[in-house]
């Protein structure tokens, strides 16, 4: 198994870093899900094809982390059908990620492709990294959020304006969840069992997905 890579919570002090560690705690966490983003195309179960990355290269590592809050599924999804995954900083708990180390034009043609913009505009991440948080738009994954650093890079993510009780719950689909959690447990830090209670347990699944079921999923994309 592979150790968990603790994250120093101070922000960093570079407002303008060549290499970020682009954390994903969904379906990106999935290396053959986030090479859609990065090289282009379609990742098997989805509706839908991406134009992916100026730059196609794929992440130099890709470590396992914790970020504090919560994880939570809610809205709709036009490509999965059924609940995304939110991540709500401001939740106590502990939300399973995986982060990836890309070029900071990577990540900023990553998010404009998570939120439904055209690849190909760098962004300002100044307020995120300075301040922690900067609200890009009203959609679902236009808040950037800084969660602190690791090796002197900023760990980087997104998530919606709104908190995890400011919304209706939506289960996810099938196909996401195996995304999901096939992703999670190629990270590397948590087995079968501790994928399946973890998914299990986050708002949205709960009711919907049981550990077996989870558990099965995993099993077929072995």
């Amino acid at each position: 198994m592979k150790a968990l890579r603790s994250i120093d919570s101070a922000l960093p002090r570079n407002r303008r870093p060549e290499r970020v560690w682009y954390t994903s705690y969904g379906s990106n966490m999935h290396l053959d899900r986030l090479a859609a983003y990065i090289k282009g195309g379609r990742p098997s179960g989805a509706a839908k094809s991406y134009p992916g990355c100026r730059n196609p290269a794929m992440p130099t590592r890709s470590i396992p982390v914790e970020l504090t809050g919560a994880m939570y599924f809610a809205t709709e999804s036009p490509v999965w059908g059924g609940g995304r995954a939110f991540y709500d900083p401001h939740v106590p708990g502990r939300v399973l990620a995986r982060a990836h180390l890309v070029t900071a034009q990577q990540f900023a043609d990553i998010a404009a492709q998570e939120m439904y913009r055209e690849p190909g505009t760098d962004l300002d991440l100044g307020d995120a990294l300075t301040q922690g948080r900067a609200v890009l738009g009203g959609g679902r994954y236009e808040t950037l959020v800084c969660a602190g650093q690791v090796d002197g890079m900023p760990i980087l993510t997104f998530t919606a304006p709104w908190g995890m009780d400011d919304v209706q719950w939506v289960a996810p689909s099938a196909a996401y969840v195996r995304f999901l959690a096939s992703g999670l447990l190629s990270a590397g830090a948590w087995d079968a069992e501790a994928v399946a209670s973890y998914v299990a347990a986050c708002p949205g699944a709960v009711g919907h997905w049981s550990e077996q079921g989870i558990a099965d999923l995993l099993s077929e994309g072995a």
